[in-house]
């Protein structure tokens, strides 16, 4: 049994396929090719010669496969107005790369985002699209796991809060009786990410005037910094000089906002931090022991399966391996991804321009 999951992130894509539950293939590309040449993906893909393939699905749609995917269902997953799409090559690649794999006729699934979920109660998504996005949902389906097998645990014993630091958004997921029940997208986090602001000030949004996408890839710890996207790890070596140093406090802020925030919803027994910012030993040990602190609780880092692929398509290669009867599916039929439901827009009382 073969299985691909992807994740399609800010700074790199990342490809993973299971064989019977196990890594067989690894790989990782620059975002630029995604733009530049997605047919170099979807190659990779169909030569591992899968039987189902979890697709890039951004904001998430409730389950559905590629052949019932609708031209709003595009829209959704990406919430990008036409004529916005080619001021972001990457998304135009995406879109590029689901047009191929149909061609193709490749076995592809997409998949909710937190927000799609049952598990999460209604009163929570009120004004919500960003809860967590689609690679989001599956890293923390990824934690699930993950603290189940080290801690032994039956999956309706696992509770958890988890903190994903990307290159472009920042994350918070709270699990509980080893469900999702609620979520903290990137765009509604409060505190800075590395690229993107965090939560918006809705008055800095009124006088920003005409708000665009590229507007949600702009003024994060990075920029704080140094009014630009420097590596991470420039950006950690630099942490003695006084602007990295306030734009370092600005995010783990945040981090602990976060953290506390969904702490108050759920009896965790651990916090996992997850993302590539938490592969940089000097940030992660200062937000361990930050946490470690301030919650009195275990801090771990998200191990997941052997690679090298990001955390998110690891989480949705369990997913299609789930979805297929596999090593996984007890872990996808507890989370209720087949149950998903609804739209990103449905829980939305504002006005909005589509």
């Amino acid at each position: 049994m073969r299985v691909v999951g992807v994740d399609p992130g800010t700074k790199s894509f990342d490809v993973i396929g299971l064989e019977d539950g196990r890594i067989g293939l690894d790989l990782t590309f620059p975002s630029e090719v995604v733009a530049e040449d997605p047919g170099r993906i979807v190659n990779a893909i169909a030569a591992f010669e899968p039987e189902l393939v979890i697709g890039p699905s951004g904001y998430g749609v409730p389950l559905k496969h590629i052949s019932e995917l609708t031209e709003r269902d595009r829209f959704e997953m990406t919430l990008v107005r036409e004529e916005e799409l080619k001021e972001i090559p990457v998304l135009v690649g995406l879109q590029e790369m689901v047009s191929q794999m149909a061609e193709r006729e490749l076995n592809v699934w997409f998949i909710p985002g937190v927000i799609h979920l049952p598990t999460v109660p209604v009163w929570r998504k009120y004004n919500r699209i960003d809860m967590g996005t689609a690679d989001k949902m599956a890293i923390t389906v990824l934690g699930i796991y993950d603290q189940s097998r080290r801690l032994g645990l039956e999956y309706k014993d696992v509770s958890f809060v988890l903190l994903e630091v990307g290159f472009g958004y920042n994350y918070a997921g709270a699990v509980e009786g080893g469900r999702i029940v609620d979520g903290i997208g990137g765009t509604i986090f409060p505190g800075p990410a590395y690229v993107n602001s965090g939560a918006l000030d809705g008055e800095v949004a009124y006088l920003i005037g005409e708000l665009k996408k590229w507007h949600l890839f702009w003024g994060g710890a990075s920029i704080i910094a140094a009014e630009k996207i420097l590596p991470p790890e420039e950006f950690a070596g630099r942490l003695d000089e006084e602007p990295f140093e306030r734009a370092w406090e600005a995010m783990k802020d945040g981090f602990v906002k976060a953290v506390a925030g969904e702490l108050a919803v759920v009896e965790a027994r651990e916090i996992i931090l997850s993302g590539r910012l938490m592969c940089i030993d000097a940030l992660r040990k200062d937000v361990e022991d930050t946490f470690e602190d301030r919650f009195g609780l275990p801090v771990v880092r998200q191990k997941g399966l052997e690679g090298k692929a990001k955390e998110a398509a690891q989480g949705s290669a369990i997913i299609g391996d789930g979805l297929l009867g596999g090593r996984f599916r007890e872990l996808v039929e507890h989370v209720r991804i087949k149950e998903s439901s609804g739209s990103v827009l449905d829980w939305v009382k504002l006005p909005l321009a589509l």
